[in-house]
């Protein structure tokens, strides 16, 4: 058992990639479990899919249902709308400070424990850390209202199947005997999360096996942060993006490609990986070299199980689609309304969006002549990285005027 402080590790969005660290010494996480309310041993639920991130409803202390992320790269949850502490009346609530990286003077959160509702399983006194202010403002990276994030305390509970294909979630009292479909990958448990051993090629550094965290809630790839305590060494040939904000304000960093990545038996190609500019210091010492997201972990149907310290992988029809980073360089933000608004909250240099003229703060109307809000979710980022070479039409709204833009996009790694 690991006797120094417990963190907590937020990863979410490739547009939003943050990562926390709870600094509360005398504090433990015991193990709260759910439990089915009825004779039932198992159960299927939908959940929404966005960003590659997996949205369930959930019922705290009665009331809901809110949506959150299920994220096994968080522990303890974490409600971040900060409205809901006094509505579900959470007794004997302490202060603490929660920082990222780099960040050591943290933000101001509530520390207190909460009853939680999933479909037919309830879980009593679960560790919960409530955010003073919304500084991670979730809802506007996904567009859609979020409360908060969920991980450990469920997935200790139960054997949880993630079936990406048809955005179901089943899970499954560990005393119920199952047979799991799928490639058998050992796992460990450190600081309650899940982490696994992988090999990477890259150009320039030949082939290497690395210890990533398993984080079905980033949405990017991979995010490769520290070799043999250093900066991950970058490949030939990177450009600079966004990727990501988080409590200390925007993560820098570059983006490239390793030429394989293998998990198991199964080869991915030409993946896109983050290189995020941290401390070093700060991410060395969580013993790790990278992070593994869900824009490979969602190519496969995924069962956790980590009571027997394992996953299984069974590749689904997403598994050889290539990797694309956004051909556009925008990053954007949704202001709930009503109106809602989408902003663009980042450009990345020399890129298409810059070269044209399009600034931060522009709001955008219309892409190709359809009003933004008529898009179903996710739909504009997925024509944002269509193409190289496909022309897309932007209406804007600035300084109180229309524009119309021409934005080609570009591939640019």
């Amino acid at each position: 058992m690991n006797h120094g402080k417990p963190k907590i590790h937020f990863h979410f969005l490739s547009a939003f990639l943050v990562s926390l660290c709870l600094f509360l010494s005398p504090w433990r996480v015991n193990g709260q479990e759910f439990k089915f309310t009825t004779d039932r041993k198992q159960q299927t639920i939908s959940f929404s899919l966005i960003k590659n991130l997996i949205i369930i409803p959930i019922y705290i202390n009665g009331k809901g249902p809110f949506d959150f992320v299920l994220d096994t790269g968080v522990n303890p949850m974490l409600v971040t709308d900060s409205t809901l502490k006094e509505s579900l009346k959470v007794p004997y609530v302490r202060n603490v400070k929660i920082g990222g990286y780099g960040n050591f003077d943290g933000v101001d959160a509530f520390l207190g424990a909460t009853n939680v509702t999933i479909g037919e399983a309830e879980g009593e006194n679960i560790p919960t850390v409530f955010l003073k202010n919304d500084v991670l403002s979730l809802s506007g990276h996904v567009g859609k209202k979020i409360y908060g994030l969920i991980g450990f305390n469920f997935f200790n509970s139960f054997v949880v199947k993630i079936n990406y294909s048809y955005k179901s979630l089943r899970f499954t009292s560990p005393e119920k005997k199952t047979k799991p479909k799928g490639e058998k990958i050992p796992i460990e448990l450190f600081e309650n999360k899940p982490y696994v051993k992988l090999d990477i090629v890259q150009a320039g550094l030949g082939t290497r096996t690395i210890r990533t965290l398993v984080d079905c809630g980033a949405s990017h790839p991979i995010s490769l942060e520290s070799l043999a305590l250093k900066p991950f060494p970058l490949p030939k040939f990177t450009i600079q993006a966004n990727l990501g904000n988080g409590l200390t304000g925007p993560i820098n960093g570059r983006m490239g490609r390793i030429e394989h990545l293998k998990l198991g038996s199964f080869v991915l190609n030409d993946v896109l990986a983050n290189y995020p500019e941290y401390r070093i210091d700060s991410v060395a010492k969580q013993e790790r070299n990278a992070n593994l997201g869900a824009e490979i972990l969602g190519r496969f149907n995924i069962t956790y199980d980590y009571r027997n310290l394992c996953m299984y992988l069974k590749k689904n029809e997403r598994f050889n689609h290539p990797f694309e980073h956004d051909m556009a360089g925008i990053e954007l933000y949704t202001e709930s309304g009503p109106p809602s608004r989408t902003i663009i909250s980042a450009i990345e240099p020399d890129s298409p969006a810059e070269q044209i003229g399009l600034k931060e703060g522009d709001e955008i109307l219309t892409i190709n002549f359809k009003k933004i809000d008529d898009y179903p979710m996710g739909e504009v980022g997925n024509i944002l990285k269509a193409k190289n070479g496909y022309s897309v039409i932007i209406e804007i709204w600035r300084d109180k005027s229309f524009m119309i833009k021409l934005l080609k996009l570009k591939k640019r790694i």
